[in-house]
């Protein structure tokens, strides 16, 4: 019988803006301090602990203070990489960990020809056996030949970061077939930023959300401990840091539109919250700028606001006004175009903004290069209204 928690996604470092970092963080720390509290037997963690295979060193400096953590509480971590932690050269800051004596990288692999052999870490009586994520879904190929080591009479757990098809949906992912991974008694799952299960493979959802989209729709970070002396052995635990408050505002006149916002967001309490603004429409031959985005913002602080974050990929402007110099240092972007369509007039200035949008668009996680760059050319084929 084991009881362990499994988690994956934590991204330490991904957000820009410092206070979201600060959630990110406290996320992580929720996860061990729980874990440390259910004297978890061990720890799994499927990739991507860090965003990026060389985070900042403050972001390090607190990582390891809580892997310290969880070593004095005498509970052993195993990891694998994922596709941001993951380095083609094979050195990462996972390797620092290691060395410390934090945790242990689980990916031991032999490569043959059609196949690849993997062997498990044994730990008490429980094989844990691990393949890392890449960069662009690259591991796929490689899980479709995995192998496993026998391990006679021990619970078997696979670790991986990758994309099941039982997840997929419909986004154009390459992906693995559930059905055909090699047999185990649970597969700790990472990759996929979604709470999801099938039979005993589990995405245990992020630590806390990565970008804009997950917080309004993934709103908290989850992890999960399995005890597998329960009838039902998975039990999801959500890691609450703050309320967000999201809100969706359709704007017709940008002129008008800041009042109209500080009038909706009058109507809440912004207290302590994560003020999330989307907003959408077509502004015609208004600007963006017309929209005071920075009063908006302080007003959110003044009455007790987390913070705020808005999303203006949605709104769009159908002409360009032509006769202004580049004076403002906050609309660069926007005035430096003004100026080169002034100096270069030509029909196709007029796509340039919605063509820049388009451009803005977010790789989704696991989605191949290939797949993302077909549809970028599809959504710019659709504002230029060719086929």
């Amino acid at each position: 019988m084991v009881n362990f928690a499994h988690f994956a996604d934590v991204h330490l470092g991904g957000w820009r803006q410092g206070p979201m970092q600060d959630l990110n963080f406290m996320a992580f720390q929720k996860v061990i301090e729980t874990c440390i509290e259910r004297k978890v037997d061990f720890v799994l963690i499927a990739g991507d602990l860090f965003d990026s295979a060389y985070p900042p060193i403050e972001t390090l400096k607190e990582t390891f203070a809580e892997f310290k953590k969880l070593k004095e509480a005498k509970i052993p971590v195993f990891i694998i990489a994922g596709s941001h932690d993951y380095s083609v050269s094979g050195k990462t800051f996972l390797d620092v960990l290691e060395k410390a004596g934090f945790c242990r990288n689980v990916f031991d692999a032999e490569f043959k020809e059609d196949v690849i052999i993997l062997s498990p870490t044994i730990h008490e009586g429980v094989a844990i056996y691990g393949y890392p994520g890449k960069k662009s879904g690259l591991e796929v190929s490689d899980i479709k030949k995995l192998k496993l080591n026998e391990a006679p009479g021990m619970f078997k757990i696979l670790m991986l970061h990758t994309t099941m098809d039982k997840v997929r949906g419909v986004l154009p992912i390459e992906c693995v077939e559930a059905d055909s991974l090699p047999e185990a008694n649970y597969y700790a799952l990472g990759h996929i930023h979604v709470d999801f299960r099938y039979k005993n493979l589990v995405y245990p959802g992020p630590v806390f959300p990565n970008n804009f989209s997950e917080l309004e729709t993934v709103e908290t970070g989850s992890f999960y401990i399995i005890d597998t002396e329960l009838g039902d052995p998975f039990e999801k635990i959500e890691i609450k840091i703050k309320d967000i408050l999201s809100i969706e505002f359709e704007i017709k006149n940008a002129l008008t539109a800041t009042q109209e916002i500080l009038n909706e967001l009058g109507k809440k309490n912004l207290k302590d919250k994560l003020v999330l603004l989307r907003v959408s429409g077509e502004l015609g031959n208004q600007k963006t700028s017309d929209i005071n985005f920075e009063k908006i913002e302080n007003f959110c602080f003044e009455n007790g606001a987390y913070f705020f974050l808005k999303n203006t990929h949605d709104l769009k402007t159908s002409e360009v006004h032509l006769d202004i110099e580049i004076k403002n240092k906050e609309n660069l972007e926007e005035e430096a175009l003004k100026k080169y369509s002034s100096e270069n007039p030509s029909k196709f200035n007029k796509f340039i903004p919605q063509l820049m949008g388009t451009l803005s668009i977010e790789k989704q996680e696991g989605e191949t290069i290939d797949s993302f760059n077909a549809r970028l050319l599809e959504e710019s084929k659709k504002i230029l209204d060719i086929e």
